[in-house]
């Protein structure tokens, strides 16, 4: 973790900047700019903004639902964010492995259960029952010997079991 400081203390810096330092200082920047070079210049429209402040309080009222549902709009309706998450699944090893592992004990927890009940029915594993099971633990077998952060298998995994259905 010592090695990490300087890039962990990048990312933690980048944050800070992005999410509020230069939203607040945009934001702040825009509407004083705007208002002093547009507003103040204009006779008409120094009518419908008589002060800085009224100009701030209707530019709010209107912005900022407007700036909501674009946000909403980006994450709901458009698919800018599903590339985005799609993305971060490909670069990101961590978050890749995560998405694999959870759709892995879905599957085995699925196979066992249907095993237990069978079990419970006192029926016996048929043939299949048996060949599925061993086919998803070699399946995972595989992956748990051949799979590391740095190669690809688990993005292969992702595109072939999920990403198709």
């Amino acid at each position: 973790m010592g090695e990490n400081l300087v890039f962990r203390s990048w990312y933690y810096f980048r944050q800070g900047w992005s999410t509020y330092f230069a939203f607040i200082f945009a934001a702040t920047n825009t509407l004083t700019v705007t208002y002093f070079l547009a507003v103040d210049n204009y006779p008409e429209l120094k009518i419908i903004f008589p002060s800085f402040e009224i100009y701030i309080g209707i530019i709010s009222l209107i912005g900022i639902p407007l700036l909501v549902l674009i946000g909403y709009l980006h994450y709901k309706k458009s698919a800018a964010y599903r590339s985005e998450a799609d993305i971060i699944f490909e670069v990101n090893p961590f978050v890749r492995r995560m998405l694999v592992n959870t759709e892995l004990l879905i599957k085995l927890n699925l196979q066992l259960t249907e095993n237990m009940i069978a079990s419970s029915k006192n029926e016996k594993n048929s043939g299949d029952e048996i060949k599925n099971l061993k086919k998803l633990k070699d399946e995972l077998q595989q992956l748990i010997d051949n799979r590391s952060f740095s190669n690809k298998m688990d993005l292969e995994y992702l595109k072939k079991n999920i990403s198709t259905k």
